[in-house]
C-alpha cells in the first residue's frame, strides 16, 4: 500500500454517504433520545405560565404525550429480538 492511500476503516462508501470522508457516518441514537425527552418535559413546562385560554395548553400536553409515545414505543422495539 501505497502512503498517498487512504486507510479505509469502514464499509460505507463516501458516495452514499459523503459525510463518511470526514469521519461522521451514523446518527446520534442517544442524543436524540435524550433530545426527545427533555423536549417533552420543556414542551410541559410551557404550560406554567400567564396566559388564560387552556387551547394553549391542550397543544402542549398533545405534543408532548406525542413525543412520550414516540419514545416508549421506540423503547419497546430497541428491547425485543430482532
Amino acid at each position: 500500500m501505497a502512503a498517498s492511500e487512504p486507510i479505509v476503516t469502514t464499509n460505507v462508501d463516501t458516495a452514499e454517504v459523503p459525510s463518511a470522508e470526514w469521519g461522521w457516518s451514523g446518527e446520534a441514537p442517544r442524543l436524540f433520545r435524550f433530545l426527545g425527552w427533555f423536549f417533552a418535559v420543556v414542551l410541559l413546562l410551557f404550560t406554567i405560565g400567564n396566559h388564560e385560554g387552556k387551547v394553549e395548553d391542550l397543544w402542549l400536553v398533545g405534543i408532548s404525550a406525542f413525543m412520550v409515545l414516540l419514545l416508549v414505543l421506540d423503547i419497546i422495539r430497541r428491547r425485543k429480538p430482532r
